[in-house]
């Protein structure tokens, strides 16, 4: 069974940029029409699809974010990764990263964890 484990600084700075990883097993990144999703809650609201990286190394962002936002893999070590730029308060959410096909809800998900973005 693939499971998927979010890890990264729990607290950031405004203005830096926030780094999360996330760790594969169980299965490869790099299968056949998976795609990997980073996906967040900020506190008291709904799920934001934030961007996701396919099987082949593709790349698609949220429209509202995809000039903040770079996600990237190392297929060495079964690893997606997520770049968000200068973080304000409202960054502030629980980050999922989850797996899925290219439509339909993703099938498996991480734990998430916090970030909060306070000086």
């Amino acid at each position: 069974q693939v499971q998927l484990q979010e890890s990264g600084p729990g607290l950031v700075k405004p203005s830096q940029t926030l780094s999360l990883t996330c760790t594969v097993s169980g299965g490869s990144i790099t299968t056949n029409y998976y795609y990997w999703t980073w996906i967040r809650q900020p506190p008291g609201k709904g799920l934001e699809w934030m961007g996701v990286i396919g099987y082949s190394g593709s790349t698609y962002y949220s429209s509202s974010l995809k000039s903040r936002t770079s996600i990237s893999r190392d297929t060495s070590k079964n690893q997606i990764t997520l770049h968000l730029s200068s973080v304000t308060p409202e960054d502030t959410a629980v980050y999922y990263c989850a797996r899925g096909r290219w439509i339909g809800v993703p099938e498996y998900w991480g734990q998430g964890t916090q970030v909060t973005v306070s000086s």
